[in-house]
């Protein structure tokens, strides 16, 4: 789609598939009607939830017909430098210090705003266009869940299915997040994401997780009209990754799990079920927390071992587990040892004789790795911690990392829940 400039300007600013798509969805983004050999600045601006601008801005030089074509041309200076087709979005930085970019609502399009400006004088700007990227494409259903004591959302691609069934374990931080969830949903997957308190009417502090709480959630979406898979998937990130291994390991009906930057061992609370004590949790030492010059923190090395005699009994006994497992690292992750912890469990597995599982590392993450074309996020506040924390990663290895992972994701999935032989309908834009 071609823009109309906001100013007396020949100038055209163009983006492929058009000004609404996929928050996933990668961008053609293209300038026309410059002067031959002019330089411009381009710019991406945006403000998430909580009201924190996040911008960008790149310096390019048209060729002899005065385009510039992103996935061509080298940007020569700014927020990066080089070829970047995607540069512009996921070198958006906060307008303030450990700002993470807050896009959990998925009814609200991450709106972002495309410009080009002159790069003398004043910076007179030229062109604007902007960009919705929406969270749920057309047809996806959305209805929130109150069913006994389960507190969430359910997504439901357009057709009749059968579909696969996800449990998304957005849990820890409190409140609930959509974002991964919708966009599943958007991809042709029933997904039931779950908050374990601060949402809805649910406590705002927790002091332990019960596992019958989770064996409730997927008997739930397991009765979903579109599910077609008889098992379900669970995808988790962080500290949900020590639940979604426990909830792999001990309850039934789970075919396919999702572990990304987590531990193997239960964390920083005690797992329960039916009552009983299963783990107690790995505990932090908080002297062994670094704090850099810009305030964050680095946890990584905080964690007690898990390996360690008096630790041995919070470790999750993964072997027991049936279906299949994708272990996820980011080896420069800031806030877990994540690939020692996968390392250990790859292990483990392989001691018991188990071959249900294949792992991905990506050397230059950091820990969130999230459904691509977002702003990468160097530090935030830690609900944990009470302060900024460091996530790690460089910026531009780790949006490759996003991109590379989210297809994986996609197709683990598709391959390990299958919906008894029948065709899956696929969600479409």
């Amino acid at each position: 789609m071609i823009s109309t400039s906001t100013m007396a300007s020949q100038v055209r600013l163009r983006l492929l598939p058009g000004t609404r798509c996929l928050f996933d969805e990668p961008l053609q983004v293209t300038v026309a009607g410059l002067r031959s050999r002019q330089v411009v600045a381009l710019r991406a601006r945006s403000t998430d939830e909580k009201g924190a601008v996040f911008s960008s801005s790149a310096t390019y030089r048209a060729d002899g017909s005065g385009e510039i074509d992103l996935g061509r041309d080298p940007s020569l200076s700014g927020s990066y430098v080089g070829v970047e087709p995607m540069g512009l979005l996921r070198s958006m930085a906060a307008d303030t210090a450990h700002k993470r970019f807050q896009k959990t609502n998925s009814l609200n399009p991450h709106v972002v705003k495309f410009s080009v400006h002159e790069v003398e004088g004043e910076g007179r700007m030229l062109v604007e266009v902007t960009n919705e990227r929406i969270l749920m494409a057309d047809g996806v259903g959305r209805r929130p869940v109150k069913e006994g004591n389960i507190r969430g959302y359910l997504f439901t691609p357009p057709g009749e299915g059968p579909f696969p069934a996800v449990l998304d374990l957005y849990t820890f931080g409190g409140g609930l997040s959509e974002k991964r969830s919708s966009l599943l949903a958007s991809r042709g997957f029933v997904v039931l994401t779950v908050a374990l308190y601060g949402h809805d009417d649910q406590p705002r502090n927790i002091k332990e997780v019960h596992l019958d709480y989770f064996e409730g959630a997927i008997e739930f979406l397991k009765k979903q009209d579109k599910v077609g898979s008889k098992g379900v998937g669970l995808i988790s990130l962080s500290k949900s990754g020590d639940l979604a291994l426990s909830i792999a390991s001990y309850l039934p009906h789970v075919d396919a799990t999702v572990w990304i930057n987590g531990c193997c061992a239960n964390t920083v609370l005690p797992l329960y079920y039916k009552k009983e004590k299963i783990h107690p949790p790995l505990l932090f030492d908080a002297e062994k927390v670094i704090v850099t010059e810009s305030g964050a923190c680095i946890t990584k090395d905080a964690m007690h071992s898990p390996w360690a005699e008096e630790n041995k009994a919070t470790l999750i006994p993964i072997e027991r587990a049936k279906g299949r497992f994708l272990f996820v690292a980011a080896e420069a992750d800031l806030n877990w040892d994540s690939k020692a912890y996968l390392d250990v469990m790859v292990e483990r597995l392989k001691r018991h004789g188990k071959d249900n599982f294949e792992s991905v590392s990506y050397p230059e993450a950091g820990h969130y790795l999230e459904p691509p074309y977002g702003p990468y996020c160097p530090s935030s506040f830690h609900g944990v911690m009470g302060k900024p924390v460091a996530w790690g990663g460089e910026s531009r290895s780790h949006a490759a990392a996003e991109v590379h992972l989210w297809k994986k994701i996609q197709e683990f999935f598709r391959s390990h829940l299958s919906c008894d032989g029948v065709t899956q309908n696929k969600a479409k834009l």
